[in-house]
């Protein structure tokens, strides 16, 4: 994809406004982008996403565990339906990612091309995934993690189903938000030793699936707080007081 296109498929956006928001948002950085592609674009990705047993046999890995559950993460670019595999290529695209740099001020973001743990999401009724932080080096190419994108791709979701996107402070006493996967909507927070997150039970009915689009940014650089030790996916149970600040 041709940086002169990129812009086509997203929704304008002046960086400043999400720039302040992303600084201000403490202790955790984070923001949330309404809109996120353009209309059309966003109606075409959404028609095409597979559903959980499609996803299963495009190839997509399945997780049945404790913490994390009724889920399909696939990342093999070569079978996702056009749409999708565009989608993929914009998320990597130098526009986008400059774009991001700015608003986060992380210089030098770097998409991953494999979409290690990222890629399409798709969760089905009884699905979660328990509150953690992620893995922070990537070994295979030396790269540090720093940046978490995720698009919402459902067109209709009933917040009764729940399934929202939670941020919790670095004590785990807080939750800091809670984002319904709402259609066109990309949050994006930070990846450090302290970032987290999960997703809370999925209740929606049978057929239906919580389909999500996820891609992470990387620096060759590691970041002024790195503590010098490489770090792995680890979840840790909430100690309590769920208000989310909206």
């Amino acid at each position: 994809m041709s940086t002169t296109e990129a812009p086509s498929l997203l929704s304008p956006l002046n960086v400043d406004l999400p720039a302040k928001r992303y600084r201000d948002a403490k202790p955790v950085h984070f923001f949330c982008i309404e809109n996120f592609l353009e209309r059309s674009f966003a109606e075409e990705v959404s028609a095409v996403c597979p559903d959980y047993h499609e996803a299963v046999a495009l190839g997509g890995r399945q997780f049945n565990a404790l913490n994390e559950d009724v889920k399909v993460q696939l990342t093999d670019v070569s079978h996702f339906p056009d749409s999708i595999r565009r989608l993929s290529d914009l998320l990597a695209n130098p526009t986008l990612v400059d774009r991001l740099s700015r608003i986060t001020g992380i210089p030098e973001l770097v998409a991953d091309p494999v979409l290690s743990g990222g890629g399409m999401h798709v969760m089905g009724p009884g699905g979660k995934l328990g509150v953690h932080v992620d893995f922070n080096y990537q070994r295979s190419t030396g790269l540090h993690r720093r940046l978490n994108l995720i698009l919402y791709l459902n067109r209709r979701w009933d917040p009764a189903w729940g399934g929202e996107l939670e941020l919790w402070d670095p004590e785990m006493k807080r939750r800091l938000e809670l984002f319904q996967p709402t259609f066109n909507r990309a949050v994006l927070f930070n990846t450090t030793r302290v970032s987290f997150h999960g997703v809370n039970a999925i209740r929606c009915p049978s057929g239906v699936t919580r389909n999500s689009f996820a891609v992470f940014y990387y620096t060759r650089q590691a970041p002024p707080e790195w503590p010098g030790k490489h770090q792995t996916t680890i979840y840790r149970a909430p100690q309590g007081a769920l208000e989310a600040i909206r």
